[in-house]
Formats: structure tokens, C-alpha cells, sequence
């Protein structure tokens, strides 16, 4: 069995969380500057067997799509195209920085640490790819 891993993609930075070999843990990975993001991929595909992408699929609250989402839809054209096989998912993704800089309260990082943004996208890639899980779980 292979890894998932998800994708917060910004227009600046993009965070990256992965599972472990038997899909039941999600974990944050890395924040990438998104203008090094494919470099970073092909990397990390050389390196992890992985056999899905969750790529995080930005929505306004009316579900009308927002400044990114085109960005967004071209990228997994461009992640279907470079990782031939490889399913892309594309999973909604409201809430999930609001989600990540709750986990970071509850977990009692200080103020300066929750403005860390490169650690609020990891997180939010790991929620996201936490919650797809959660909505495929086999039993």
C-alpha cells in the first residue's frame, strides 16, 4: 500500500502532509515556497511510494469558487500530467485554516507561534488530508 499525501496550495506557500505506508496516520510534512513545489514533488515522489494526491479545492461559503480555485484546477492538470497514474483528488477545503489555527490554540502554542504561517498551511494540509481519510475509511 502506498502513501497519500495532500496539498494546501497558495499562491506563496503551499503545506504538504503525507500518510504513513498503512494510510492511518496523517502528518504534516513540509511548507514548500509554492514556485518550488513541483521541484519539491518530483523529489519527494523519487523518494516515497506514493498513490494519491488530495489537493485541497478553495470555495467561498456559497460554494462559489474563490481567487485561487483556477490556480488550483491547473495544478492538478499539471500533477496529472507530470505523475501519470497517480489520482488527484480534489477535496473542499473551507474551514481548514480556521481549523489549523484552532488546533494550534488547543495545543498551546503562544502568539508568535500560531502567526507562523508556513506552520498554519502544514497543518492545514494535514487536516485536509486527515478528513479525507476519515471520509474513506475501509473496514
Amino acid at each position: 500500500m502506498g502513501k497519500i499525501i495532500a496539498i494546501d496550495f497558495g499562491l506563496k506557500r503551499t503545506g504538504i502532509a503525507i500518510t504513513d505506508e498503512n494510510q492511518i496516520i496523517a502528518s504534516g510534512l513540509k511548507t514548500v515556497e509554492s514556485k518550488i513545489l513541483m521541484r519539491f514533488l518530483i523529489e519527494l515522489f523519487q523518494k516515497e511510494n506514493i498513490e494519491k494526491i488530495v489537493l485541497g479545492l478553495p470555495k467561498r461559503l456559497n460554494n462559489e469558487p474563490t481567487h485561487i480555485t483556477e490556480n488550483v484546477i491547473l495544478l492538478k492538470e499539471a500533477l496529472e500530467k507530470q505523475f501519470v497514474g497517480i489520482e488527484v483528488v480534489l477535496l473542499d477545503e473551507r474551514f481548514t485554516s480556521k481549523m489549523a489555527f484552532q488546533t494550534m490554540i488547543d495545543s498551546g502554542l503562544n502568539k508568535k507561534q500560531r502567526q507562523n504561517k508556513e506552520l498554519i498551511d502544514e497543518i492545514s494540509a494535514t487536516i485536509l488530508l486527515q478528513s479525507f481519510m476519515d471520509s474513506n475509511k475501509r473496514f
